[in-house]
Protein backbone atom coordinates (compact mmCIF):
# COMPACT_ATOMS: atom_id res chain seq x y z
CA UNK A 1 0.00 0.00 0.00
CA UNK A 2 1.42 3.40 -1.17
CA UNK A 3 1.55 6.28 1.32
CA UNK A 4 -0.28 9.19 0.56
CA UNK A 5 2.48 11.62 -0.23
CA UNK A 6 4.72 9.07 -2.11
CA UNK A 7 6.59 10.92 -4.71
CA UNK A 8 5.50 13.90 -3.68
CA UNK A 9 8.39 16.56 -2.22
CA UNK A 10 7.94 19.44 0.55
CA UNK A 11 9.28 22.67 1.75
CA UNK A 12 8.24 23.40 6.01
CA UNK A 13 9.86 26.55 6.98
CA UNK A 14 10.83 26.96 10.86
CA UNK A 15 11.16 23.04 10.46
CA UNK A 16 14.58 22.91 13.29
CA UNK A 17 12.64 21.82 16.37
CA UNK A 18 8.90 22.28 17.54
CA UNK A 19 6.09 22.91 15.37
CA UNK A 20 8.02 23.26 12.12
CA UNK A 21 9.78 19.93 12.96
CA UNK A 22 6.96 18.17 13.65
CA UNK A 23 5.26 18.66 10.43
CA UNK A 24 8.74 17.94 8.63
CA UNK A 25 8.52 14.39 10.33
CA UNK A 26 5.10 13.79 9.32
CA UNK A 27 4.97 14.61 6.21
CA UNK A 28 8.20 12.52 5.78
CA UNK A 29 6.32 9.57 7.36
CA UNK A 30 3.80 9.98 4.60
CA UNK A 31 6.23 9.76 1.95
CA UNK A 32 7.27 13.31 0.96
CA UNK A 33 10.71 14.24 0.13
CA UNK A 34 11.49 17.20 2.92
CA UNK A 35 13.23 20.45 2.51
CA UNK A 36 13.65 21.78 5.99
CA UNK A 37 14.24 25.19 5.95
CA UNK A 38 15.45 27.39 9.69
CA UNK A 39 17.61 30.29 9.85
CA UNK A 40 20.71 28.64 10.83
CA UNK A 41 22.59 32.02 12.74
CA UNK A 42 22.37 32.68 16.57
CA UNK A 43 21.00 36.49 15.62
CA UNK A 44 17.68 34.85 14.60
CA UNK A 45 15.37 35.69 11.83
CA UNK A 46 16.42 39.12 10.88
CA UNK A 47 18.28 41.18 13.05
CA UNK A 48 19.32 40.93 16.51
CA UNK A 49 16.42 39.27 18.28
CA UNK A 50 15.61 39.79 22.43
CA UNK A 51 15.35 36.14 23.66
CA UNK A 52 11.64 35.24 23.50
CA UNK A 53 12.00 36.34 19.48
CA UNK A 54 12.58 32.60 18.03
CA UNK A 55 11.35 31.04 15.34
CA UNK A 56 8.26 29.02 15.39
CA UNK A 57 9.89 25.76 14.85
CA UNK A 58 12.03 26.37 17.28
CA UNK A 59 14.22 29.44 15.80
CA UNK A 60 18.01 29.74 15.42
CA UNK A 61 20.04 27.41 15.80
CA UNK A 62 22.28 28.00 18.70
CA UNK A 63 25.30 29.56 16.50
CA UNK A 64 25.10 26.94 13.77
CA UNK A 65 23.23 25.44 10.96
CA UNK A 66 22.71 22.32 13.46
CA UNK A 67 18.79 22.30 13.63
CA UNK A 68 17.95 21.96 10.34
CA UNK A 69 20.47 19.58 9.29
CA UNK A 70 19.11 17.33 12.23
CA UNK A 71 15.63 17.07 11.37
CA UNK A 72 16.82 16.47 7.92
CA UNK A 73 19.37 13.74 9.17
CA UNK A 74 16.27 12.51 11.28
CA UNK A 75 14.37 11.73 8.50
CA UNK A 76 17.27 10.50 6.54
CA UNK A 77 17.71 7.89 9.10
CA UNK A 78 14.03 6.61 8.86
CA UNK A 79 14.64 6.06 5.31
CA UNK A 80 13.45 9.24 4.14
CA UNK A 81 14.51 11.78 1.95
CA UNK A 82 15.70 15.52 3.55
CA UNK A 83 17.94 18.42 2.68
CA UNK A 84 18.37 20.91 5.02
CA UNK A 85 18.14 24.77 3.86
CA UNK A 86 19.04 27.78 6.36
CA UNK A 87 18.37 30.93 4.34
CA UNK A 88 16.17 33.03 5.72
CA UNK A 89 12.57 33.20 4.29
CA UNK A 90 11.93 36.83 4.96
CA UNK A 91 14.79 37.51 2.23
CA UNK A 92 13.25 37.26 -1.10
CA UNK A 93 16.31 36.27 -2.77
CA UNK A 94 16.52 33.29 -0.18
CA UNK A 95 13.15 32.27 -0.56
CA UNK A 96 13.91 31.98 -4.53
CA UNK A 97 16.80 30.21 -3.44
CA UNK A 98 15.15 27.53 -1.09
CA UNK A 99 12.02 26.98 -3.62
CA UNK A 100 14.95 26.35 -6.45
CA UNK A 101 16.40 23.91 -4.25
CA UNK A 102 13.75 21.83 -3.63
CA UNK A 103 13.46 21.41 -7.45
CA UNK A 104 16.90 20.83 -8.06
CA UNK A 105 16.88 18.21 -5.03
CA UNK A 106 13.61 16.14 -6.01
CA UNK A 107 12.78 17.56 -9.37
CA UNK A 108 9.77 19.49 -8.47
CA UNK A 109 7.64 21.13 -5.72
CA UNK A 110 4.47 19.76 -4.20
CA UNK A 111 3.50 21.19 -0.72
CA UNK A 112 4.33 24.48 0.78
CA UNK A 113 4.14 24.76 4.81
CA UNK A 114 5.18 28.48 6.17
CA UNK A 115 5.35 27.83 9.99
CA UNK A 116 8.21 30.29 10.39
CA UNK A 117 8.35 33.67 12.57
CA UNK A 118 9.44 35.65 15.92
CA UNK A 119 7.79 36.60 18.59
CA UNK A 120 8.43 40.55 20.16
CA UNK A 121 5.37 40.91 22.39
CA UNK A 122 4.55 44.34 23.55
CA UNK A 123 1.37 46.34 24.09
CA UNK A 124 0.38 48.81 21.23
CA UNK A 125 1.46 52.32 23.33
CA UNK A 126 4.73 51.04 24.08
CA UNK A 127 5.61 48.96 20.94
CA UNK A 128 9.00 50.04 18.90
CA UNK A 129 9.36 50.42 15.30
CA UNK A 130 11.55 48.19 14.84
CA UNK A 131 9.34 44.98 17.00
CA UNK A 132 6.51 45.85 14.89
CA UNK A 133 9.13 45.63 11.69
CA UNK A 134 10.76 42.80 12.55
CA UNK A 135 7.40 40.48 13.60
CA UNK A 136 5.46 41.66 10.12
CA UNK A 137 8.81 41.13 8.07
CA UNK A 138 9.57 37.63 9.27
CA UNK A 139 5.82 36.27 9.43
CA UNK A 140 3.80 38.03 6.67
CA UNK A 141 6.43 38.58 4.26
CA UNK A 142 8.28 35.29 4.92
CA UNK A 143 4.56 33.81 3.77
CA UNK A 144 4.41 36.20 0.79
CA UNK A 145 8.43 35.27 -0.40
CA UNK A 146 7.97 31.35 -0.30
CA UNK A 147 4.32 31.56 -1.88
CA UNK A 148 5.62 33.63 -4.59
CA UNK A 149 7.90 31.43 -5.68
CA UNK A 150 5.91 28.45 -5.50
CA UNK A 151 3.39 30.03 -7.04
CA UNK A 152 5.41 30.62 -9.99
CA UNK A 153 6.90 27.36 -10.11
CA UNK A 154 3.31 26.04 -10.65
CA UNK A 155 2.11 28.26 -13.15
CA UNK A 156 5.02 27.41 -15.17
CA UNK A 157 3.89 23.65 -14.50
CA UNK A 158 0.50 23.97 -15.13
CA UNK A 159 1.42 26.36 -18.50
CA UNK A 160 3.79 23.39 -19.72
CA UNK A 161 1.28 20.29 -19.15
CA UNK A 162 -1.38 22.77 -20.30
CA UNK A 163 -3.55 21.15 -17.01
CA UNK A 164 -3.93 21.63 -13.64
CA UNK A 165 -0.99 20.70 -11.36
CA UNK A 166 -0.37 19.33 -7.37
CA UNK A 167 0.49 22.13 -5.46
CA UNK A 168 -0.27 22.37 -1.75
CA UNK A 169 0.03 25.48 0.66
CA UNK A 170 -0.74 25.24 4.29
CA UNK A 171 0.18 28.78 6.18
CA UNK A 172 0.36 29.28 9.77
CA UNK A 173 -1.99 31.92 11.54
CA UNK A 174 -2.79 32.20 15.80
CA UNK A 175 -5.92 32.48 17.63
CA UNK A 176 -3.82 35.92 18.41
CA UNK A 177 -5.56 37.14 15.66
CA UNK A 178 -9.17 35.22 16.07
CA UNK A 179 -9.23 36.73 19.81
CA UNK A 180 -7.22 39.86 19.36
CA UNK A 181 -4.32 39.10 21.68
CA UNK A 182 -3.78 42.82 23.84
CA UNK A 183 -0.33 42.61 23.87
CA UNK A 184 0.51 41.22 20.22
CA UNK A 185 -0.70 43.82 17.56
CA UNK A 186 2.64 43.20 15.71
CA UNK A 187 1.61 39.51 15.75
CA UNK A 188 -2.13 39.88 15.91
CA UNK A 189 -1.91 41.94 12.31
CA UNK A 190 0.85 39.67 10.99
CA UNK A 191 -1.21 36.57 11.11
CA UNK A 192 -4.74 38.53 10.23
CA UNK A 193 -2.46 39.13 6.96
CA UNK A 194 -1.11 35.80 6.52
CA UNK A 195 -5.18 34.47 6.34
CA UNK A 196 -5.84 37.48 3.72
CA UNK A 197 -2.86 36.23 1.46
CA UNK A 198 -4.25 32.78 2.04
CA UNK A 199 -7.63 33.42 0.74
CA UNK A 200 -6.33 35.25 -2.35
CA UNK A 201 -3.53 33.14 -3.33
CA UNK A 202 -6.19 30.21 -3.30
CA UNK A 203 -8.67 31.98 -5.33
CA UNK A 204 -5.40 32.53 -7.56
CA UNK A 205 -3.87 29.46 -7.68
CA UNK A 206 -6.95 27.06 -7.82
CA UNK A 207 -7.55 26.93 -11.73
CA UNK A 208 -3.91 25.39 -11.86
CA UNK A 209 -4.81 22.31 -9.33
CA UNK A 210 -3.09 24.27 -6.38
CA UNK A 211 -4.72 24.65 -2.80
CA UNK A 212 -4.24 26.87 0.04
CA UNK A 213 -4.92 26.99 3.88
CA UNK A 214 -4.21 28.14 6.94
CA UNK A 215 -4.44 26.70 10.49
CA UNK A 216 -4.18 28.44 13.82
CA UNK A 217 -2.41 26.18 16.00
CA UNK A 218 -1.97 25.99 20.27
CA UNK A 219 1.35 24.27 20.76
CA UNK A 220 4.21 24.12 23.31
CA UNK A 221 7.51 25.57 21.55
CA UNK A 222 10.47 27.46 22.31
CA UNK A 223 8.56 30.52 21.15
CA UNK A 224 5.06 30.15 23.40
CA UNK A 225 7.30 29.12 26.62
CA UNK A 226 6.02 31.88 28.42
CA UNK A 227 2.72 31.59 26.94
CA UNK A 228 1.66 28.39 28.34
CA UNK A 229 4.50 28.25 31.51
CA UNK A 230 1.55 27.97 33.98
CA UNK A 231 0.16 24.57 31.91
CA UNK A 232 1.72 21.76 33.52
CA UNK A 233 2.92 19.16 30.76
CA UNK A 234 0.99 15.30 32.19
CA UNK A 235 2.93 12.99 33.65
CA UNK A 236 1.04 10.42 31.46
CA UNK A 237 0.01 10.42 27.73
CA UNK A 238 0.56 12.68 25.43
CA UNK A 239 0.83 16.36 26.37
CA UNK A 240 -2.59 18.10 24.56
CA UNK A 241 0.25 21.07 23.58
CA UNK A 242 2.35 18.92 22.04
CA UNK A 243 3.47 19.87 18.44
CA UNK A 244 2.05 16.29 17.38
CA UNK A 245 -1.29 17.33 17.79
CA UNK A 246 -1.04 19.72 14.95
CA UNK A 247 0.94 17.84 12.59
CA UNK A 248 -1.35 15.38 11.63
CA UNK A 249 -3.99 17.99 9.95
CA UNK A 250 -0.61 19.64 7.75
CA UNK A 251 0.06 15.81 6.81
CA UNK A 252 -3.81 15.74 5.84
CA UNK A 253 -3.89 19.35 3.76
CA UNK A 254 -0.63 18.11 2.04
CA UNK A 255 -2.52 14.83 0.32
CA UNK A 256 -4.78 14.07 -2.60
CA UNK A 257 -7.52 13.30 0.24
CA UNK A 258 -7.28 17.25 0.72
CA UNK A 259 -8.41 18.11 -3.04
CA UNK A 260 -11.55 19.99 -2.38
CA UNK A 261 -10.10 21.78 0.96
CA UNK A 262 -9.00 25.65 -0.41
CA UNK A 263 -9.47 28.82 1.11
CA UNK A 264 -10.21 27.46 4.56
CA UNK A 265 -9.13 28.19 8.21
CA UNK A 266 -8.86 25.63 10.98
CA UNK A 267 -8.15 25.96 14.40
CA UNK A 268 -5.78 23.09 15.85
CA UNK A 269 -4.88 21.61 18.91
CA UNK A 270 -4.92 18.73 21.43
CA UNK A 271 -6.48 16.79 19.80
CA UNK A 272 -9.16 18.77 17.99
CA UNK A 273 -10.14 20.18 15.05
CA UNK A 274 -12.44 23.23 14.38
CA UNK A 275 -13.06 24.84 10.92
CA UNK A 276 -13.68 28.11 11.62
CA UNK A 277 -16.63 30.10 9.23
CA UNK A 278 -15.88 33.14 7.05
CA UNK A 279 -17.67 36.66 8.43
CA UNK A 280 -21.03 36.57 8.05
CA UNK A 281 -22.93 40.47 8.20
CA UNK A 282 -24.61 40.86 11.60
CA UNK A 283 -26.73 43.85 10.38
CA UNK A 284 -27.46 46.17 7.54
CA UNK A 285 -29.15 49.72 7.58
CA UNK A 286 -30.25 51.79 4.46
CA UNK A 287 -30.33 55.52 5.21
CA UNK A 288 -34.04 56.80 3.98
CA UNK A 289 -31.76 59.70 2.12
CA UNK A 290 -29.71 59.83 -0.63
CA UNK A 291 -26.48 59.55 1.76
CA UNK A 292 -26.50 58.97 5.84
CA UNK A 293 -26.25 62.51 7.97
CA UNK A 294 -24.82 61.87 11.45
CA UNK A 295 -28.25 62.04 13.12
CA UNK A 296 -29.52 59.58 11.22
CA UNK A 297 -26.33 56.86 11.73
CA UNK A 298 -26.91 58.12 15.64
CA UNK A 299 -30.24 57.26 15.39
CA UNK A 300 -29.91 53.54 13.78
CA UNK A 301 -26.48 52.58 15.48
CA UNK A 302 -26.37 54.29 18.90
CA UNK A 303 -29.69 52.18 20.34
CA UNK A 304 -27.92 48.69 18.21
CA UNK A 305 -24.88 48.97 20.05
CA UNK A 306 -26.93 49.80 23.55
CA UNK A 307 -28.70 46.35 22.96
CA UNK A 308 -25.57 44.42 22.24
CA UNK A 309 -23.37 42.75 24.87
CA UNK A 310 -20.79 45.01 26.84
CA UNK A 311 -16.72 44.55 25.61
CA UNK A 312 -18.39 42.61 22.52
CA UNK A 313 -15.89 43.43 19.33
CA UNK A 314 -15.20 41.53 15.96
CA UNK A 315 -12.62 39.31 17.94
CA UNK A 316 -13.86 35.90 18.55
CA UNK A 317 -12.39 35.53 22.11
CA UNK A 318 -14.75 31.89 21.94
CA UNK A 319 -11.82 30.45 20.27
CA UNK A 320 -10.26 30.37 23.47
CA UNK A 321 -12.35 27.56 24.57
CA UNK A 322 -12.63 25.44 22.43
CA UNK A 323 -11.07 21.78 23.45
CA UNK A 324 -10.82 18.58 22.92
CA UNK A 325 -14.26 16.55 24.60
Amino acid sequence: MSLPLEGRSAIVTGAGRGLGRAEALELARLGAAVVVNDYGQSAGWGSPLPERSRGLGGGSGAGSAAPAEQVAAEIRAAGGRAVAHTGDVADFARARELVALAVDAFGSLDILVNNAGILRDRMVFSMSEDEWDSVIRVHLKGHFNTIRFAAAHWRERSKASAGPVYGRIVNTSSEAFLAGSAGQPNYAAAKGGIVGLTTSTALALAKYGVTANVICPRARTRMTEDVFAGIAVPDEGLDPLAPEHVAPLVGYLAAPAAARVNGQLFVVHGGMVAIVERPRVQAKFDSKQDAFSYAELDAILTPHYASRPPGETFAATEVLTLKHD
